[in-house]
């Protein structure tokens, strides 16, 4: 005999009703993996049980992208159904677009923290971290790059360094062999003044009054005695020495 016909109603037994939520819901996930296999459709599914456990499937793409295509869809279609888009409707429509969008951000955001992953299955963890490794990726390779920008300034401004303390050092040898040359030139012009200054002092005539005097006066035997005798020097100017003679 063929099976009969189930009369679809509430199962009061707890346990048979457990049972049952286990087998149909093991079917139904296994019809949706053969419609996406062999239809090549996006399906998502949700199931909560009574004790509000989630059990979800989804395709290769990751199920927020499918519920913000639903989103986006079922709010075009519900825009073109509507005749006044100001009326009271729309701006609920609006709120809930809006309020899905910001739930899925949150929820987006959690997961990046690497909060709330109890309920994520393994493809959308495998999803999860080829996200986190191509962002990763992509912060590597800008932080090389302003790290290879930052060492070719430092470079730049090392070489601009270099060439002032160049020009600075033949600034300075310069400014040595000047003063070198200076004092080159200063210490002859100083004997040369001091020579100056002593020659005319060995010119002056020296002439001994008290020996002539005495020659003159006592005859010649005296003047041999004076002259064994040491006589004083004295300085006299000329026309002093013209008086004397005469």
């Amino acid at each position: 005999m063929g099976r009969g016909r189930v009369q679809l109603k509430r199962i009061e037994n707890k346990i048979n009703r457990q049972v049952t939520f286990s087998k149909r819901r093991s079917g139904l996930l296994k019809k949706a993996h053969e419609i996406s296999v062999l239809c090549d459709a996006e399906v998502a599914l949700i199931v909560f049980s009574t004790k509000g456990k989630l059990f979800e499937y989804s395709t290769d793409s990751c199920m927020d992208k499918i519920l913000e295509r639903y989103e986006r869809y079922s709010y075009a279609e519900r825009e073109l159904v509507a005749n006044d888009p100001e009326s009271q409707g729309n701006w609920s429509l609006e709120y809930t677009k809006l309020k899905t969008k910001v739930e899925i951000l949150q929820k987006n955001q959690r997961h990046y923290m690497g909060e709330d992953l109890e309920n994520m299955s393994l493809k959308e963890l495998q999803n999860l971290e080829q996200q986190l490794d191509s962002a990763l990726k992509q912060i590597r390779s800008r932080k090389n790059q302003l790290m290879h920008e930052s060492i070719s300034d430092l470079q730049k401004k090392e070489k601009t360094l270099q060439e002032q303390n160049n020009q600075l050092g033949k600034k300075l040898k310069e400014k040595e062999k000047e003063i070198a040359q200076q004092g080159q030139w200063e210490q002859p012009n100083q004997s040369q003044s001091s020579m100056t200054f002593l020659l005319p002092s060995q010119s002056l005539p020296s002439l001994n009054i008290g020996g002539n005097y005495q020659g003159r006066s006592n005859g010649g035997g005296e003047e041999e005695a004076s002259a064994a005798q040491p006589r004083p020097i004295s300085l006299m100017p000329p026309w002093m020495l013209r008086h004397v003679n005469e």
